[in-house]
């Protein structure tokens, strides 16, 4: 029996919203707690919990391969990795070899010359925070500093390597967020804290031009350990840790201020790297479980008619 045109509209309708999973080639080494951004096409995984925790890894979308680079100039986890101007930039974490104590480094990386410099300190310690870079700027925002859990929201230049501390705090501090930008507003999702626990439903957002803070709807699912990436539009926040590992793929819109539930990250993890590049979203490393675990897995989300 032939389906109504009215039917395979509704279905059509259904699997845009839900989407479809893939896999892609696993990483050359298992890890979590990774930082993760796009640089002129290629995903960069940098740092882990465990393991290799110094690792540079790059991953090609168009060939499906990967490349080992020079490592980090430090072992660390943690930490917030962010594409500007053709480079990838690494702010704070976590120094396992001091007991994970939060850093104050900032290093970048030159794809061309496959090599690391150091840059201006992070004014404000920690690890476990959110970056996100609005035209020239990265903001960097939250996280666990020496004293505890922060709003601090600190900015950097980097033409002139410069730090900025007078951006205004995040409302509600926590670590273990993501981030995500939309037309040109920062938006930090998730995280625990002491208050509100493992599972934080916050959801603020950043106006740079304004530089002041408004809450929009809260997270549906609350989880830590989280990552976003921004896909036709919309923030797909992925994965996460509470008590269990998360496969919750729930998308916001900014238009609507409403979120959808999407098809589920077909490997719960959590401390992964969440990064669009294209009309996909690549879902890279994370723990399998709570606490200190770690893969190479890597899964890739589309939307149908993209």
């Amino acid at each position: 029996m032939q389906a109504s045109p009215r039917l395979l509209l509704v279905l059509m309708l259904l699997v845009s919203d839900e989407g479809t999973w893939s896999r892609g080639a696993p990483m050359p080494t298992e890890r979590g707690e990774v930082g993760a951004a796009a640089v002129d096409g290629k995903i960069y995984v940098v740092g882990a919990y465990s393991g290799v925790t110094n690792a540079n890894e790059a991953y090609d979308p168009a060939t499906d391969s990967w490349q080992a680079l020079a490592p980090l100039p430090r072992s660390l986890n943690h930490v917030c990795a962010v594409g500007v101007g053709g480079v990838l930039y690494v702010i704070g974490g976590f120094d396992p070899r001091t007991g994970n104590r939060p850093v104050d480094s900032t290093y970048v990386y030159d794809p061309g010359a496959d090599s690391w410099a150091a840059r201006a300190p992070l004014p404000t310690p920690r690890g476990a925070l959110a970056c996100a870079a609005v035209d020239d700027t990265v903001f960097a925002i939250g996280g666990a500093g020496p004293s505890g859990d922060t709003g601090a929201n600190e900015a950097y230049d980097p033409l002139s390597d410069t730090w900025r501390a007078d951006a205004a705090p995040m409302p509600t501090p926590r670590e273990h967020v993501a981030s995500a930008v939309v037309d040109g507003r920062v938006h930090v999702l998730g995280g625990r804290s002491p208050s509100l626990g493992l599972t934080a439903t916050s959801h603020e957002m950043y106006d740079p031009l304004a530089n002041a803070w408004t809450a929009a709807t809260p997270l549906p699912t609350g989880r830590s350990g989280i990552g976003a990436a921004v896909l036709a539009g919309r923030i797909h926040v992925l994965g996460g840790e509470a008590d269990r590992t998360f496969e919750q793929n729930e998308a916001y819109d900014p238009l609507s201020d409403t979120w959808t539930t999407c098809a589920p990250l077909p490997t719960p993890r959590h401390g992964l790297g969440v990064v669009a590049v294209g009309d996909a979203i690549y879902v890279l490393a994370g723990g399998t479980r709570p606490a200190d675990t770690r893969s190479n897995i890597v899964e890739i989300f589309r939307l149908p008619f993209n």
